[in-house]
């Protein structure tokens, strides 16, 4: 008999996971009421900070009528589709040469990026962000006005690995400074993705 040789559950509860109500038990009693409120916070200030950092380059979604966000913010990248041919995917890849996991993409409206910086990001961490994304959006504008390829590109080839970078041969019309160093702080604490894409996974 197949299953009585089956491992089967080895802890659960009722209506979900024990361990994730112990994490968020643990962190509300750390925090306390106020610690609470203060985390809420600096969340919906650090999403209103990028948001105001950014919204002149990408097209933001669903802001509030005082024109703020919550805890997260959406930006719009469906346009550069059609102005450069460039999708939201193709900017998620590029964020990881930057040393950044990519925010949630197409979610909740395809073509976009949700941005939700915790409470805990410093404005260093913020801005070193922002600054990526705004280098990001010069590279797309880069692909619109010609002075890139339209297929061969930094972004169309995100994430650029070491093997790749220090390879004998490179056959890309960019640089591999521009490929692997696209900001100087990258340079002091460069994160190499271990694989570039596959099947734009």
């Amino acid at each position: 008999n197949p299953s009585a040789k089956a491992m089967h559950a080895v802890s659960s509860t009722r209506w979900g996971s024990a361990s994730i109500l112990l994490i968020s038990y643990a962190y509300i009693k750390m925090l306390g009421r106020d610690g609470v409120t203060d985390a809420t916070r600096y969340a919906i200030l650090n999403a209103n900070y990028i948001k105001s950092r950014l919204e002149e380059y990408f097209p933001v979604l669903y802001s509030g009528k005082n024109g703020r966000n919550a805890h997260e913010v959406i930006f719009d990248c469906r346009p550069f589709k059609q102005l450069a041919g460039i999708e939201v995917e193709d900017i998620a890849k590029r964020l990881m040469d930057y040393g950044f996991h990519a925010p949630t993409v197409s979610f909740p409206v395809a073509g976009t990026l949700m941005v939700e910086p915790t409470e805990s990001e410093s404005k260093e961490e913020l801005d070193r962000f922002c600054d990526a994304m705004i280098a990001i959006y010069r590279e797309i504008q880069e692909v619109a006005n010609g002075s890139a390829d339209p297929a061969d590109n930094v972004l169309k080839n995100a994430p650029h690995t070491a093997e790749e970078a220090l390879s004998d041969s490179w056959s890309h019309p960019y640089s591999r400074e521009k490929a692997v160093y696209p900001l100087p702080y990258v340079r002091a604490n460069k994160f190499w993705p271990v694989v570039a894409r596959v099947d734009n996974a």
